[in-house]
C-alpha cells in the first residue's frame, strides 16, 4: 500500500469533508459529503455509543443510501449536528424521494467532551445544530487535522485526541489501484502511545512518517501493555472514537458491514485498550461505487486489511496534530515528546 496524494480520506473519489468547532466550548462537529448518495453501513463494538439513523444501516433495511455522515462532541446533545446538516442538505434537495418530499439521510455519531473546560452553559439550544449546518457548509477535498471539528475538545487517557484521517492506494492483487481512505475522532478513554513514551501503538502502518516515523520501542517498556485510562483521572464519561472508513469500491450494505467489522481492527491496533463498556466506539463503512469488485470475498480480505491499517494511521495522526488551547489539561504529543 501506498499513501494517497493528500493522505487524507478524500483521496477516495467523489468525497468531502467539512469542519466547525466553537473554541469557547471546546467542541465541534464534522461532516463527511459524498457527491452522491452512497452505500454505508456501520458496526458498533463499544459499550456506550451515542448515535442517530443507526438502524437503518443494517443489511435487512430498507434505505440504501445515505447523503452524509457526521460525527459531533457533545454527547447527545452534539446529535443535533445532524440536524443542521440535514437541513442545509434539503435546501440542496438531497435526501430520500417519498413521492415530493426528499429526506436527507444522516447518521451520526457522537463523542463525550463535556468534561473537557469548556463553556458548556449554552441555555435553552444547544449549539451543535448550528455547528452543523457551518460544517456541511465547509466542505471541501483538503481540511485540516487534530483540533478541529469533532475533534476540537477530545482527548484521551494521556495526551490531547484529535480529528485523523489518511488514505491509500492499494498496489496489488484484484483490488490493485482501488483507493481507501479513513476519518476518526479520537477522544479514548485509554492511550495511543505506549507507556509513557512518544511512540504509537500503531507503528508498524506509518506510511512515510505520517506521525513522526519513530517506530515501535525497542525493547518494549516493561509498562507497555500496563492499563493506564481516563479512569485514572476519575472521568469515567469522557470517552469514545468514532470512526469512517471509505472506499471507491462498489459495496452492497453486507459487504460495507463486514469492511466496517474489519476496520475495527485498525482501532484496536492503535488504542490500548479499545472498545470498553465506557467507549461508544463504532465504524461507519461507506462505498462511493465507483470501482466493481470480481471476487468479492476475496476483495473484501485485501479491502478490509487496508481499511483497518488505514484507520490506525488516522488514529495516530489526529493525536499527533492536535494543537494547544486555551484552558488545556492535557498536553499535545508535539509539546510533550517533539524535539
Amino acid at each position: 500500500m501506498k499513501a494517497g496524494p493528500t493522505n487524507l480520506i478524500t483521496d477516495v473519489p467523489g468525497l468531502m469533508v467539512g469542519n466547525a468547532a466553537d473554541h469557547a466550548l471546546k467542541s465541534g462537529a464534522t461532516v463527511l459529503l459524498p457527491d452522491a448518495p452512497a452505500v454505508a453501513s456501520v458496526a458498533i463494538h463499544g459499550g456506550a455509543p451515542g448515535t442517530r439513523e443507526i438502524a437503518l444501516l443494517e443489511p435487512d433495511q430498507t434505505v440504501e443510501h445515505i447523503d452524509a455522515l457526521v460525527f459531533s462532541g457533545g454527547s447527545a446533545y452534539g446529535l443535533d449536528a445532524a440536524a443542521g446538516v440535514q437541513s442545509r442538505l434539503a435546501e440542496m434537495g438531497r435526501g430520500y424521494q417519498v413521492g415530493p418530499v426528499n429526506v436527507p439521510i444522516v447518521p451520526a455519531a457522537i463523542l463525550f467532551d463535556l468534561l473537557n473546560g469548556g463553556d458548556k452553559d449554552w441555555g435553552r439550544a444547544t449549539p451543535y445544530r448550528d455547528l452543523g449546518r457551518a460544517a456541511c457548509e465547509d466542505v471541501a477535498r483538503l481540511f485540516a487535522l487534530g483540533t478541529v471539528g469533532a475533534g476540537t475538545g477530545a482527548t484521551t487517557a494521556n495526551l490531547k485526541g484529535g480529528l485523523g484521517s489518511a488514505s491509500c492506494e492499494i498496489e496489488t492483487g484484484t483490488m490493485a489501484g482501488a483507493t481507501v481512505g479513513a476519518l476518526v475522532a479520537v477522544n479514548a478513554l485509554g492511550r495511543v502511545t505506549i507507556g509513557n513514551g512518544p511512540h504509537f501503538w500503531a507503528a508498524p502502518f506509518e506510511l512515510d512518517g505520517e506521525f513522526g516515523g519513530l517506530g515501535l520501542p525497542h525493547p518494549l517498556p516493561a509498562d507497555a501493555t500496563a492499563v493506564h485510562t481516563k479512569l485514572d483521572t476519575l472521568k469515567p464519561g469522557a470517552n469514545t472514537t468514532i470512526a469512517i472508513v471509505a472506499t471507491d469500491a462498489m459495496l452492497t450494505k453486507s459487504e460495507a458491514k463486514r469492511l466496517a467489522v474489519m476496520a475495527h481492527d485498525g482501532m484496536a491496533r492503535a488504542i490500548w485498550p479499545a472498545h470498553t463498556p465506557l467507549d461508544g466506539d463504532l465504524v461507519f463503512a461507506l462505498s462511493t461505487g465507483k470501482r466493481v469488485l470480481t471476487n468479492p470475498a476475496v476483495d473484501l480480505v485485501a479491502l478490509g486489511a487496508a481499511a483497518a491499517a488505514t484507520l490506525a494511521r488516522a488514529i495516530a495522526r489526529g493525536v499527533y496534530e492536535a494543537e494547544a488551547a486555551e484552558g488545556d489539561t492535557l498536553p499535545t504529543w508535539k509539546a510533550r515528546f517533539a524535539k
